[in-house]
């Protein structure tokens, strides 16, 4: 692979991340699911050990959930190119919801090339203060 190669999906992966939390905060569940391939799997930070498995039921998790305003922050990415179609990231996130104090975090993310383009195989988040 060669370096303009591996630089185009560090950008387009953490161009992933970064489209993931401005559809989340603009309530666009159907982007958001998307992003995920179709057999992907999110786990919440508020809920790290229940994965969310497929885009279907990943889509109906967020509709499921009651209105909110957020606003996540993320950065200090980092995208690792595996090979050609596979790579993995990491991210820290803030979330300040309005309602109680902001949530500080991480995402652990596995991403692979689709027919789509670059999707979320694997988004883990965590939380570090809560």
């Amino acid at each position: 692979m060669s370096p303009d190669d591996r630089r185009a999906v560090e950008h387009d992966c953490a161009r992933l991340i970064a489209l993931y939390a401005n559809l989340n905060d603009e309530a666009r569940w159907d982007e958001v699911a998307a992003l995920y391939a179709e057999d992907g799997v999110m786990y919440r930070p508020t809920a790290p050990d229940q994965g969310v498995e497929g885009r279907a039921a990943i889509l109906a998790a967020f509709k499921a959930r009651p209105p909110r305003t957020t606003r996540h922050v993320c950065s200090n990415v980092v995208i690792d190119v595996e090979g050609p179609a596979t790579a993995r990231g990491t991210s820290a996130m803030l979330l300040f919801t309005g309602e109680s104090a902001p949530l500080v975090g991480s995402f652990h993310d596995r991403f692979v090339l689709t027919a789509e383009g670059w999707r979320f195989a694997e988004r883990r988040g965590s939380l570090l203060f809560k």
